[in-house]
């Protein structure tokens, strides 16, 4: 099987071999290569050690940088693009089901593949010897399986966040997850707590914009989520009694997700949209209602996207997003454009846009019960929108006609008087674009101090 290798990688590869040295690309390029994917890096994989690659390219005048020494990886810069080069090397115990005690060296490639998770991730190619694959990775491939390398409980045993990568994997390829393997992480899931949560955050995000977030059903079946989401759990438990409604909370949430772009503001808005909905179920004699669960899970999303290190940005976006996800008008009747100019307001035109993406998503993972009328509603809310920016209506205080220096010329204080009539201002110009001339604001903030 012949892989077609990057010119770098050829170089890294052949330089090392020139020197008496094995050398292979390893892992997730040489499967993406095979799925016809393209690589997000290349790796490589050599008998040298970490001394000898950086006394090797030394000699070509080719900066190296010690990136993970102790384990054996030096990255190689050729022409400013940097490649890790790793030692073939023998994993010592585990010992808090993340990281080896100690590596250990070895001479041997396939010690080194032994090693490694999946099988799909464990062959490694050259121009030379062609492609090595000990473990049956190329069946895997073709068959649409992640099997673990050897024995599953002893993979997983050794690093928990094996288990989140298989499920990642699983999501990103479209592939099963091997019986053996899958029994081992029904088994082993609790020791994913071990994990920090920065890594759980990164392998959840992966699964979640991947082709198929419905994989995260998958993750629920196994105990997976009992471990890093446990009010998704509560959603896939909790019924929606509700003509809008054709799936319980979890299972709308994964169709939600499907109905929306594969990024990551999106899927996460989406995943969490209705996480307020177990706490707020109330059982009617006809139906269930889900009062404040827009707010209940606004203040929910933020304590997850806090314990998962999300940055603040992606948090607040998140979180106002699932407060409003909700908000929308009752009937086509109802859709005004002084309304839409105030919630754009309050958002931003670009949250405005997403949340018209959310909603869009919400109702098409809902019953057919009023579907027509709320896209209806939805498409006409959109439109005004659509109005609003073309027209140009100010929308918040620094597209006023009128600043705090032009108050401050008028006799206003410096103070909290300035932020109180440019506020006020603004609410007249969302009711009436056309006040925002800076004669017209002059005089009606003239107005309003002489009315004090």
């Amino acid at each position: 099987m012949k892989i077609v290798l990057p010119e770098k990688v050829k170089f890294i590869i052949e330089t090392l071999e020139t020197h008496g040295y094995e050398a292979y690309a390893v892992g997730g390029c040489v499967r993406d290569t095979m799925l016809h994917r393209t690589p997000g890096d290349w790796d490589i994989t050599t008998q040298a050690k970490p001394e000898q690659v950086k006394e090797i390219f030394a000699e070509k005048n080719i900066h190296t940088i010690d990136t993970g020494i102790q384990h054996g990886t030096v990255t190689v810069m050729v022409e400013h693009e940097g490649f890790e080069v790793t030692t073939y090397r023998i994993d010592g115990e585990y010992e808090d089901a993340r990281h080896p005690k100690n590596v250990q060296f070895t001479a041997s490639l396939l010690e080194d593949l032994k090693r490694r998770d999946f099988t799909i991730n464990a062959m490694a190619y050259n121009d030379k010897n062609g492609l090595i694959d000990a473990f049956d990775g190329v069946g895997d491939l073709e068959r649409g399986v992640i099997r673990c390398v050897g024995c599953a409980m002893e993979r997983f045993s050794e690093d928990a966040l094996r288990m989140l990568r298989a499920v990642r994997f699983a999501a990103q390829l479209g592939f099963d997850i091997e019986a053996e393997t899958k029994e081992a992480m029904v088994k082993l899931a609790p020791d994913i707590a071990k994990i920090s949560a920065e890594r759980i955050q990164v392998e959840l995000t992966k699964l979640l914009v991947s082709p198929h977030p419905d994989t995260l059903r998958e993750a629920y079946d196994m105990g997976v989520t009992k471990v890093i989401l446990p009010e998704f759990d509560a959603m896939m438990e909790t019924p929606q009694n509700n003509p809008h409604h054709k799936y319980n909370v979890g299972i709308h949430t994964i169709e939600a997700m499907k109905q929306i772009e594969a990024e990551h503001i999106y899927r996460w808005t989406m995943l969490l949209h209705d996480v307020g909905k177990p706490t707020a179920r109330v059982e009617g004699p006809d139906k269930d209602h889900f009062k404040m669960h827009p707010v209940i899970g606004e203040e929910m999303a933020r304590k997850i996207l806090r314990r998962l290190k999300f940055d603040n940005q992606t948090i607040k976006q998140v979180t106002t997003l699932v407060r409003w996800h909700d908000r929308r008008f009752a009937s086509i009747e109802e859709v005004n454009k002084k309304t839409v100019r105030r919630w754009v307001s309050q958002l931003t035109p670009e949250l405005f846009t997403r949340l018209m993406e959310v909603q869009k998503a919400d109702i098409s993972a809902q019953s057919d019960y009023q579907r027509d009328k709320k896209e209806q509603v939805l498409q006409e809310t959109k439109k005004l929108f659509e109005e609003i920016i073309e027209e140009k209506n100010c929308l918040s205080i620094k597209e006023l006609k009128i600043n705090g220096k032009d108050l401050m010329d008028m006799g206003v204080p410096q103070g909290k008087e300035i932020g109180q009539i440019l506020s006020w201002l603004l609410d007249q110009v969302l009711e009436d674009p056309q006040l925002n001339e800076c004669e017209t604001l002059t005089r009606m903030a003239e107005e309003k101090r002489d009315a004090k």
